[in-house]
């Protein structure tokens, strides 16, 4: 996975509270074990209404996304977050996240970001003309307009993602302590 450091660009302003993993990604495109492609098939049911923000023009491969409170409720699909990184977001603002799909999120790259709902409903308003800055470093997000909101993030997953460490690369990091182990066991 590549590194997160910061990202810059557009932000869809999404908003909606509740959004569920089954809103995230239907269940007629689970059947694929394929991370690539979904996601022209996220958002399905929001896209299907006339003039939804993901037909917007401003907002095509936008690499932030603002929702609303509970995010990612619903299933443990991680399908859920392999459609959002095809999609192009690399982070997802909201005021909360249900556990499973924060994790899901780690796991692929995304980082999500929780703010007051305050600082969530201002950068709604803000995304709608100007670009954001989520930065892992300094652990904020910007806008031009000077609003400046910090966040936290477990330190281990902040690491992993500045790092770009998947589950894979983690344990390749200690490839020698376990090949250390499987000769001092003999297995």
């Amino acid at each position: 996975m590549s590194p997160f450091t910061r990202v810059e660009g557009r932000a869809i302003p999404l908003g909606r509270p509740n959004v569920d993993t089954d809103v995230i990604i239907g269940a007629e495109h689970l059947k694929t074990i394929e991370r690539s492609g979904l996601g022209r098939h996220a958002f399905g049911s929001i896209r299907a209404q006339a003039g939804n923000v993901f037909d917007d023009p401003a907002f095509a491969r936008a690499p932030i996304l603002i929702a609303g409170d509970n995010f990612g409720c619903g299933s443990s699909r991680e399908h859920a977050a392999w459609a959002l990184a095809d999609l192009g977001v690399r982070a997802v603002i909201a005021s909360s996240f249900s556990d499973i799909f924060s994790g899901n999120a780690f796991k692929n790259g995304i980082l999500t970001v929780v703010l007051p709902q305050a600082a969530v409903d201002r950068l709604l308003s803000v995304a709608k003309e100007l670009p954001l800055t989520v930065d892992l470093e300094t652990m904020t997000v910007t806008s031009p307009l000077q609003d400046r909101f910090s966040f936290e993030l477990d330190p281990f997953r902040r690491d992993c993602l500045l790092g770009g460490l998947d589950e894979i690369a983690l344990t390749l990091a200690s490839e020698a302590a376990i090949r250390a182990y499987e000769l001092r066991t003999g297995i």
